[in-house]
Order: structure tokens, then C-alpha cells, then sequence
């Protein structure tokens, strides 16, 4: 399958056939620099004649893994996508993300697919500070946000992905003439399913996009059915609540769930009660203990700093036994924090 590109399709400002886009491709592999490669890489294996790219996960909740995606059913996401948030043809749009993986990849899909303007710009945590327009949409990790809220103006629509978003920083989006919204989705359904927007509303559920089925098994993680976006009913790791509409919010991750004296933890929910008072990054974690089986420890990055005010609204099995501070997390390639890595370095220490 060779996709077709939009005829109003543009990036960096040039208007590109199918033709041109290959030259450019061939261009970035040649002589581009490694994210440009990535760029390249993508273009090439997108416009060959198989059915499927080969694509890979963060490794951010494990080891990375490798999955073939059907190509139709990325330009189903991207169809979906342009359709919910009312983004047609011509419009200009940012790329910031890297193409290694599912986000960047998703963000040239609908651009080629949906005829948009897209600009390129070297993944950074201040995608936005040198920008001289104003966008209509673009994507961005939570980090990426966080540092970006002086510039944040310029694009109308930002979606989030790739992680939690912090009340902190939804706050911070007060008066900034952005509509962000955070989006829930993963490599395996071609980017997102599901959206809440956290400005100018703030919304606590995620509400799933047309043509998706969500339920949930008898662990309580949530089964994502759409045939669209995956041949097969998705099985998550992720816990989830429903409210009456169909909603869903993420309580936590199924194999991150802390079983302290049998009391079960969710670290999670204890790191959003956290966020309101802890500016530094941070996580909640369990380490093995002979009495509790698991205790609760907090793991802050950056030098000492008094941390007990920020746990007065813990309970008592919330509160963390151990604080340890952490000179640098270790990182995923996209920037995630590598909680397992940096875990051991803990327990090494």
C-alpha cells in the first residue's frame, strides 16, 4: 500500500507531491542530522509499497517492544483525529516531537493525510521559543508544555500526550488563549483514543473518540474495541473508573500497584496529591521490605529539599516511608522518566 499525499500538503512552507516528498526523504538520510534521519527513515518506509510500518514503544512502562502498524489504520487515526478537533486542510502545525516513535510518526501522518502546513523543528523541551507564527495545533509532551507556558500562545490547540499532567500545571494554563487537552492513547491504537481538555474546561474523565468500545476485565484494566485502529480487542495494563457517560480516568497501572501490609496503593493517585506542593519531578514507588512486602518511597530529583508539607493530605498508607533524592533521572528516549532504571540506582546507592 503507497499512501497518497493531500495535495494542499506542505512542510516547512514547500508543497509536496509524492515525488517530492521522496526527494526530501532521500535528502534527510543522506545528509540530515540524526533527528532529521528519523524523519527520513519514516518518510521511506511510509511510502513504500508494504502494508504495515514497523514501529516501537517508549519502554517507559518496560522494555521497548516492536509492533507492525497497518497502515490504513493510521490513516484512519489521522482521519479520526483532523475530524474531533476540527483541523481540515491548510492548516499550520508544528511538529516538535521525534519520528522514533508513535507520536512524531502520527503528527506527519495527518499532516500528509489531512493537507496540512507542517513546520519541523528539532525535538526540545522549548519547542516553542523561537517561533515566529502563530499555530493552529500541535502536540507535546507534559515537559514540553511545562516549559513552553511562556509561549504557549502561539498555537490555538495543544494536545498532550505521553504521560500525566500535573493540577499544577493545568493551573498554570489560567489566561494563556490555548485549548489544550490531554490526550490517552498508545503505539498499539496508533496514538490516541481517547480526550479530556483540561483548558478553558476541566474535564477529570477521558471521553473515547467516535468508534471506539471501552470496557473493562475482571481486574479492572481497561479493553480498548476499535477495529479501526487495531484488528484485535486491546487488552491495557491500565486501571481505570467509568463515570455514567462513558468516561474513564486512569487510577493506575495494573503491574505498578504497591501491596503495602495488603493495604493497595496506587502511585499514581498519590503522586496527583502530591503534584499541588512539589515543583521538582518526582515518583512514588515500592520497594521490598521484610514486614510490609512492599513499602512506599518517594524519589525526587534534584538536591534535598524539605518535602514533608507536601504529604499532609496523605493517609497514613500513602505517606512514604523513605524520601530519596536523586542528582538526575534516568530518562527513556522520549524523554520519560525511566522509573525502573532509576529505581535501581536507588537501591544500588
Amino acid at each position: 500500500m503507497i499512501p497518497k499525499i493531500h495535495p494542499t500538503f506542505k512542510l516547512n512552507g514547500h508543497r509536496l507531491d509524492h515525488d517530492g516528498v521522496m526527494t526530501v526523504a532521500y535528502s534527510y538520510v543522506k545528509e540530515g542530522e540524526y533527528w532529521e534521519r528519523q524523519i527520513g527513515d519514516f518518510l521511506l518506509s511510509w511510502l513504500d509499497d508494504f502494508e504495515v510500518v514497523t514501529v516501537h514503544t517508549s519502554g517507559s512502562t518496560g522494555v521497548p517492544k516492536e509492533y507492525k502498524l497497518d497502515k490504513q489504520h493510521m490513516i484512519n487515526s489521522a482521519l479520526m483525529t483532523g475530524a474531533f478537533f476540527d483541523m481540515g486542510e491548510e492548516k499550520e502545525v508544528l511538529c516538535c516531537l521525534p519520528l522514533s516513535y508513535i507520536a512524531g510518526k502520527m503528527m506527519m501522518v495527518r499532516a500528509m493525510t489531512l493537507g496540512w502546513d507542517l513546520d519541523l523543528v528539532e525535538p526540545s523541551t522549548t519547542p516553542l521559543h523561537k517561533a515566529e507564527k502563530r499555530y493552529d495545533f500541535t502536540a507535546m509532551s507534559p515537559l514540553q508544555l511545562s516549559r513552553s507556558l511562556d509561549h504557549i500562545h502561539k498555537t490555538r490547540k495543544v494536545i498532550i500526550g505521553g504521560g500525566p499532567v500535573s493540577p499544577t500545571l493545568i493551573k498554570q494554563l489560567q489566561g494563556k488563549h490555548t485549548k489544550a487537552y490531554h490526550t490517552y492513547g498508545m503505539t498499539e491504537t496508533c496514538s490516541h483514543i481517547a480526550v479530556r481538555e483540561i483548558y478553558p474546561l476541566q474535564e477529570t474523565f477521558f471521553k473515547p473518540l467516535p468508534q471506539v468500545k471501552l470496557s473493562k476485565n475482571e481486574e479492572g484494566c481497561l479493553l480498548i474495541d476499535a477495529p479501526h485502529l487495531t484488528s484485535s480487542t486491546l487488552v491495557t495494563n491500565d486501571l481505570v473508573e467509568f463515570n455514567k457517560d462513558g468516561g474513564f480516568q486512569v487510577m493506575g497501572r495494573k503491574d505498578d500497584v504497591i501491596n503495602s501490609g495488603t493495604v493497595k496503593i496506587h502511585p499514581l493517585q498519590v503522586e496527583q496529591k502530591l503534584a499541588q506542593d512539589l515543583s521538582a519531578r518526582f515518583f512514588i514507588a515500592g520497594m521490598a521490605d521484610n514486614e510490609l512486602g512492599q513499602r512506599v518511597v518517594l524519589v525526587v530529583e534534584g538536591e534535598e529539599q524539605e518535602v514533608q508539607s507536601a504529604m499532609k493530605g496523605l493517609s497514613k498508607f500513602e505517606r512514604p516511608k523513605q524520601v530519596y533524592f536523586v542528582p538526575k533521572f534516568v530518562e527513556t528516549h522520549t524523554g520519560k522518566i525511566d522509573k525502573r532504571s532509576t529505581l535501581d540506582q536507588v537501591e544500588a546507592s
